[in-house]
């Protein structure tokens, strides 16, 4: 067996079951063997023998594998090694991040968060009645859901920048998707019922998903399908808006692009042009502002400021004039006082109870995505961490909170949370602050709404979505992956021509499609020594890789599953006969060997093993040696557990694509 009589062989003969854990090199002294590999003359060295994992039992192996996928960060590690009374402090301090900073809050603190809490205020109160509106309720809702959901946030929420509040798509979605099961105008009381009942599902979603930490089912909504679906939807919210900009009172409830635009020119008759000049004039200014402020960040409180400008002065603008400007759709009355409860209202019986668990889930799922997406950027940008698993809890509980007292779906805002940011906030208090002013709205400035017109709310719904319109990247998209573009383009295409949640549907459908292509048609490739080193990488990417004579040796990119093993098989055959072709063709030498580098083989199931066994019988029978590089713990561990290698023996497995070709050259050598 040439070099390898020396190996410590871990997984051959009758003690299997008892077999020592531990991994050994030979170091007994071999005669120099002179092998040529790629043109370079190369002398062996010693082989080291690839080793069983630690054996662990069947309990051990799941404790370590639910540990790895739900508490990859090890949340308790501070817990370790402590009195019972330090423990009581750190857990109430985990899951209330309130204690964590409070006790070093200073006046300094304080004078930064009430500035931007002031600033973010300004911007939430005109956003609130709009996307109350845009999610077909009263617009006091947006104004309920500005109030009780951001107190929350701040007991339990770990994000110090995040403004939370009513977001534009978790708005767009539920009016969609509740308006097509009742609509508003038909049963109001119904519509109110759903909606709370959704935000209190999605509530319920999204802090199940924190407690049992399965964050990464939001991670299915890929940044690909997400760039499509929000721009799809900013178009189509922004065309509903026509019914503002333009005086329209009879305007389609459908979301869609066609009858959306036919609407508009359908009813002609019933634009007002006073409507259009001033909704028109001030959807300018909010797109100028917007454009200052992005364009000079030092400048953001101008474009933050605008929505509740535009909105004091089309309102006093109306109000003085109200007797030339009777064409202008106003608010109308809107009551004064705290959150009503509305406990009571939650539907949980009945034939519409169906449409509210899926609004629930699907808007919970778009909310969280956008909070904690928010969350992540703005805690990169400044040099700290938020917990995923803590803000999805946060987020649940504030929604389920919400539900009970008027309020609908909320979670952080982007816009909110960039002028936030910019404002100097340093801690979630902006949040209180911001709350605090929407109180002080609702208790006292509810009646200076009356005669807000409908075109300024329009105008700042456009404003604010059509930044969601990226078409930047769906250009990086194309050029870096064109099945990330193929779900975008679809997500995109959806939203406009059918409907927003199956659009998503779509989406989502199309990026499980990329998943299941990379599981069950993975990358493989031959391999080429680098000469002068013992690096072995693919020849196509490495022209100067050089095939080794007799060898073909092959790299299998991907775990060894069900749903790829059989292509898998079939496709090691087909390089096989490649590569007896092409030695045939360059050299004449016919090929002896097959090494299959396993280095990013990271799991293996049965169905692998089936197809590692059967094919190395198919090779035997062709006189053909099949030889296994560096296999990982667990391929390792089930391959010695399958008996597997018991028929490859001590020549079969290898700790380097290197010392395999070096050692079996050097068994093929005559010996003296």
């Amino acid at each position: 067996m040439g070099l390898n009589s020396n190996r410590v062989d871990h997984y051959s003969g009758s003690g299997h079951e008892n077999q020592v854990q531990t991994c050994h090199t030979s170091n007994t002294a071999n005669a120099p063997v002179s092998i040529t590999v790629s043109g370079e003359t190369m002398t062996s060295v010693t082989v080291h023998d690839v080793c069983l994992p630690p054996k662990m039992s069947t309990l051990q192996k799941l404790r370590h594998r639910l540990s790895e996928i739900f508490f990859p960060d090890d949340p308790l590690h501070g817990f370790k090694n402590t009195s019972r009374l330090r423990k009581l402090i750190l857990a109430v301090r985990f899951f209330f991040p309130i204690f964590d900073w409070a006790p070093c809050y200073s006046v300094e603190l304080l004078r930064s968060d009430v500035v931007s809490g002031l600033t973010i205020a300004s911007l939430a109160i005109p956003q609130g009645i709009s996307y109350a509106k845009l999610a077909n309720l009263p617009p006091i809702i947006g104004l309920y859901s500005s109030f009780v959901p951001p107190l929350i946030y701040s007991v339990l929420g770990s994000s110090k920048h995040l403004a939370v509040g009513p977001v534009s798509i978790a708005s767009l979605v539920m009016g969609t998707m509740l308006t097509e099961a009742v609509p508003y105008n038909q049963d109001p009381v119904l519509y109110l019922k759903l909606a709370f009942t959704a935000t209190f599902f999605a509530g319920v979603f999204q802090a199940t998903l924190g407690l049992l930490r399965l964050g990464f089912v939001i991670d299915f909504l890929s940044k690909a399908t997400l760039v499509g679906f929000m721009a799809g939807a900013a178009i189509i919210v922004s065309l509903q808006q026509l019914k503002g900009l333009l005086g329209i009172v009879h305007f389609t409830s459908k979301m869609q692009i066609i009858p959306v635009v036919s609407s508009a020119i359908q009813h002609r008759n019933e634009w007002s042009w006073q409507t259009i000049v001033m909704g028109f004039c001030f959807l300018a200014f909010l797109l100028a502002t917007r454009h200052v402020g992005m364009r000079k960040p030092k400048l953001f409180w101008i474009s933050a400021a605008a929505p509740l400008a535009s909105v004091i002065i089309s309102t006093l603008l109306v109000t003085v004039f109200r007797s030339k400007l009777h064409g202008i759709a106003t608010i109308g009355h809107l009551d004064k006082g705290l959150n009503p409860p509305s406990s009571n209202m939650l539907y949980f019986h009945g034939q519409f109870l169906g449409v509210a668990i899926k609004t629930g889930i699907i808007t919970g799922i778009l909310s969280l995505t956008e909070g904690i997406a928010v969350g992540r950027t703005f805690a990169a940008l400044n040099d700290y961490q938020v917990d995923g698993n803590k803000e999805m809890i946060a987020i649940g509980v504030m929604n389920m909170a919400g539900s009970c007292s008027s309020c609908y779906v909320t979670t952080g805002s982007f816009s909110r949370s960039a002028v936030n940011a910019n404002a100097g906030a340093k801690t979630v208090v902006s949040n209180i602050i911001m709350a605090t002013t929407v109180l002080v709205t609702l208790l006292f400035l509810m009646p200076l709404f009356h005669y807000t017109p409908n075109l300024i709310l329009a105008a700042i719904i456009i404003t604010a979505v059509i930044g969601l319109i990226d078409y930047q990247s769906a250009l990086r998209l194309w050029k870096v992956d064109k099945l990330d573009f193929l779900a975008c383009l679809s997500s995109f295409l959806g939203v406009l021509m059918i409907s927003v949640p199956i659009g998503l549907a779509i989406a989502v459908g199309v990026s499980v499609f990329k998943i299941l292509l990379h599981v069950t048609r993975p990358n493989t490739g031959v391999l080429g020594n680098i000469p002068g080193t013992q690096i072995y990488q693919n020849v196509n990417r490495y022209r100067e890789a050089k095939r080794v004579p007799s060898f073909a040796i092959l790299g299998i990119e991907a775990p060894i599953y069900f749903a790829n093993s059989t292509y898998l098989q079939e496709r090691i055959l087909r390089w096989i006969r490649e590569e007896e072709e092409w030695l045939a063709a360059n050299n004449g030498s016919s090929l002896k060997c097959v090494i299959i580098d396993m280095t990013a083989v990271t799991g293996i199931d049965t169905s692998g093993l089936a197809m590692i066994k059967e094919l190395k019988k198919m090779l035997e029978k062709r006189s053909l040696q099949l030889v296994l590089a560096n296999p990982g713990g667990s391929v390792m561990e089930k391959l010695h557990q399958s008996n597997i290698l018991e028929s490859f023996r001590l020549e079969g497995v290898y700790l380097t694509v290197d010392e395999a070709v070096i050692d079996i050259s050097a068994a093929w050598k005559p010996q003296p």
